[in-house]
């Protein structure tokens, strides 16, 4: 975590100082330190996933289920990053649009959850 703030740290200096230069240098580097930081999460990411391994072998979720989750994830991520990126760059109305059809998109992969999770609760209610 410590190289990772490290490097959030240089970025934010780095594109400060080449602002000063020329304003689309400044956009230039948090951007790349952007993809830097986010590489460095995406690593991260692995143990995440076998953390969730242990999980569903602990319950009876199917796997698909679990690929859904993780798809959710992904695109909640991809998303904020996006939406960060328009955001430095002075375009808040773009990153308000990636933000919402992240959501809509998080929305529309949920909908087997939702479908099996309604379908469970009308067996309960019916019995």
């Amino acid at each position: 975590m410590i190289k990772i703030c490290a490097i959030g740290i240089v970025t934010i200096l780095v594109a400060v100082f080449a602002k000063s230069i020329k304003n689309e240098y400044g956009i230039y580097a948090g951007i790349a330190g952007s993809i830097l930081l986010m590489y460095l999460g995406i690593r991260k990411f692995s143990g995440i996933l076998d953390i969730i391994s242990k999980c569903t072998s602990y319950i009876s979720i199917g796997p698909s289920y679990m690929e859904i989750l993780i798809k959710m994830l992904g695109i909640a991520y991809i998303a904020e990053f996006a939406a960060g990126v328009s955001r430095d760059a002075g375009y808040s109305a773009i990153a308000a649009q990636i933000e919402l059809i992240g959501k809509l998109s998080i929305l529309l992969i949920s909908t087997p959850i939702i479908e099996t999770l309604l379908n469970t609760i009308f067996s309960f209610m019916n019995s």
